[in-house]
């Protein structure tokens, strides 16, 4: 099989994968999942991330960045600690960032989500690593956002992408960036499919947000990187193209993107 995919999105070292990593990396090989990105969330989860990685160094390819749900008051002090973890360990990106407005506590920090929004993005043009943006109840703010910070060293993806076709091309129309498809193309009241059917996969990239969203057969499980072939194959079926040539161009885009 002269192809592999790589999973960009998912959160293997939370602690619902602890008692079984080992196997879920190898049965993410055995399904040719290769190289899975993994997006940080907050400070605690910084040494469980690290430890994860040196399970496997050529597989496995960290991020730093404080998820929108972790934004608090003293948001300031925890990115300054960040910052620092970014000047002494190697990272591939910036994320998981962005703005979360599905749960009412997260309203209370809109503010704060904004600002913190803001600063990791311009941390993404000073280092020039790409940014994993979440987007949830919260697209246009988002979005808003980085057209207002866009130049041409902003590069990144839109993370779990389940918009409209229109959102969808104001994204590809900044330039630089991806949409990451995940488990929800393979639910059957999705209408995802529609959209992404009318979208030149060379805008796409592949992504599980494991232990999250768990594609079709698998609903009501835990979510793992053995999974993405199940979401590859949608987009198989959705484009009429091979899934070699699926995980061929998602792979690469993804390769590009994060440098790995």
């Amino acid at each position: 099989m002269n192809f592999y995919f790589i999973d960009t999105h998912a959160h293997l070292f939370w602690q619902n994968f602890s008692e079984d990593i080992e196997k879920v990396l190898e049965r993410a090989l055995s399904n040719n999942v290769k190289k899975i990105v993994l997006p940080n969330v907050d400070l605690q989860s910084i040494p469980l991330l690290k430890k994860t990685v040196l399970l496997n160094k050529q597989m496995l390819y960290p991020l730093m960045g404080l998820h929108p749900s972790s934004v608090k008051s003293d948001y300031k002090a925890v990115l300054l600690q960040m910052e620092q973890e970014l000047k002494n360990t190697k990272y591939y990106g910036i994320g998981e960032i962005g703005i979360d407005l599905y749960w009412e506590e997260n309203k209370k920090f809109v503010a704060e989500q904004k600002q913190a929004f803001r600063l990791q993005l311009q941390w993404a043009k000073q280092k020039k690593l790409p940014v994993v943006i979440h987007t949830r109840n919260s697209f246009e703010i988002v979005y808003n956002i980085v057209k207002e910070e866009n130049d041409d060293s902003l590069m990144g993806v839109f993370h779990c992408f389940t918009g409209s076709y229109e959102q969808a091309m104001k994204v590809i129309d900044l330039g630089g960036f991806y949409l990451g498809i995940g488990g929800v193309i393979t639910f059957k009241n999705s209408k995802l499919a529609q959209v992404i059917k009318q979208i030149p996969i060379n805008y796409l990239v592949l992504e599980t947000d494991s232990p999250f969203l768990t594609p079709y057969p698998h609903r009501g499980k835990r979510n793992e990187s053995s999974y993405i072939p199940l979401i590859a194959q949608k987009l198989s079926e959705i484009k009429n193209i091979p899934l070699s040539q699926v995980a061929s161009i998602t792979t690469q885009n993804a390769l590009s993107l994060f440098k790995i």
